[in-house]
């Protein structure tokens, strides 16, 4: 039973990380829709995969090194939200907090679970 609960605790926040990354990638698709020519789509289509790219990168880094995963996913996710106050406050960008931030937010705290359980061990 340990055993399944450690291997669960390993793998559910790499699996959810990569799920969450794939979603902001998915996201970033609508510069399409603006009607750009092809330099300014590839330049809007950088700046809107950004977020995944380095979240991407921390994801690499915390495969092995849970920390990492957990002080960035954290971050990550305050980074989100003081990037969504600056525009006039709207209640449906209660929901867009919630729904990125918080799942940026249980991926780091999963990662740092697994990182202080490690380190118990």
């Amino acid at each position: 039973m340990k055993n399944n609960i450690s291997k669960s605790l390993y793998w559910t926040p790499r699996i959810l990380s990569i799920i969450f990354i794939c979603f902001l990638a998915l996201m970033s698709l609508d510069v399409f829709d603006s009607g750009l020519n092809f330099w300014q789509t590839a330049g809007a289509l950088f700046m809107h995969i950004l977020p995944a790219l380095i979240l991407l990168i921390i994801l690499i880094i915390s495969w092995k090194r849970e920390i990492v995963g957990g002080v960035g996913f954290i971050l990550a996710g305050l980074v989100y939200i003081a990037l969504l106050m600056r525009n006039q406050f709207e209640w449906y960008m209660l929901s867009w907090a919630i729904q990125i931030s918080g799942v940026a937010f249980l991926t780091g705290i999963l990662f740092l679970v697994g990182w202080f359980k490690k380190k118990k061990e």
